[in-house]
């Protein structure tokens, strides 16, 4: 089994790798309502993940699901326009394919992004998070099973997922253009049911600053294999467990639309600065 996945991301690796017009040294995995950041990037070329040997495909409404290579703010990227869940059905493996492909392409930088619910009762809908840390609840670990030395160490360490220097120069990114930036601690969890009032309560309790269904097995992949992390979430609700109030998916992905242009110009700024 192990063997077979290296042997997809190798196929992955080879495929874009004729493909591909250079090497993008950042890239971009845009959630719930955050393709209008894809959308900035000037394409060279448009994959569909159909096309991509062993790519999945994405069965959430609001994800675009191609890979766009281009240039944006005069720096060489790649833009996953939709991401892959563990509620789909997918093992973490499988969700971090596409990244697994292009760490061995050797981009440098992670920007990832996410719609997630607010538990600090301090932040308010449309508030934009720099992820400081994260807690995995998700019950799998991309790197569970054999290890191959040359993609990343057996034990890698996660004291700093997120990269201090990629969130300061965020945060004076942010200043520059007048926008206030919340960081905490982003908690993932399997889905696809949304929170009960006593889960919220209890994620709380533990730390946690907002919460969503993505992002973490990425992030734990892209440290594996040496690469630098900025993540950043849109909080799309808050719910108080003691005065809680129906999720709709509708107001999360309207709350994460609502926030994409700050957030694009943002990322625009940022990689820019890079």
């Amino acid at each position: 089994m192990a063997k077979d996945y290296f042997e997809r991301v190798e196929t992955a690796r080879s495929f874009l790798e004729e493909r591909l017009p250079f090497i993008p040294e950042i890239l971009l995995i845009l959630g719930t309502g955050l393709s209008g950041v894809g959308e900035k990037v000037v394409p060279e070329v448009v994959i569909p993940y159909r096309e991509i040997p062993h790519f999945p495909v994405s069965t959430v409404e609001s994800h675009a699901g191609e890979l766009v290579v281009g240039h944006l703010a005069g720096k060489s990227v790649a833009a996953f326009r939709g991401r892959f869940h563990y509620y789909e059905g997918y093992s973490t493996k499988e969700i971090t394919l596409p990244l697994r492909v292009m760490s061995l392409l050797g981009v440098k930088i992670l920007i990832v992004s996410n719609a997630a619910g607010g538990l600090n009762l301090a932040f308010r809908p449309g508030d934009l998070m720099l992820i400081r840390d994260h807690i995995n609840l998700i019950p799998d670990n991309p790197l569970r099973g054999p290890n191959r030395d040359e993609w990343g160490p057996r034990f890698p360490d996660l004291s700093e997922a997120y990269s201090s220097r990629l969130r300061e120069l965020f945060k004076a990114c942010a200043q520059d253009l007048g926008e206030e930036i919340r960081e905490g601690i982003y908690v993932a969890v399997p889905g696809p049911s949304l929170e009960t009032p006593a889960e919220t309560r209890f994620l709380r309790m533990i730390g946690a600053d907002a919460v969503g269904m993505s992002t973490v097995p990425e992030v734990i992949v892209a440290v594996h294999a040496g690469i630098e992390v900025l993540g950043l979430s849109v909080i799309a609700n808050v719910n108080d467990p003691d005065n809680f109030q129906p999720i709709l998916l509708e107001e999360v992905i309207a709350q994460a639309k609502a926030a994409e242009a700050r957030l694009t110009r943002l990322v625009e700024k940022f990689v820019e600065k890079l």
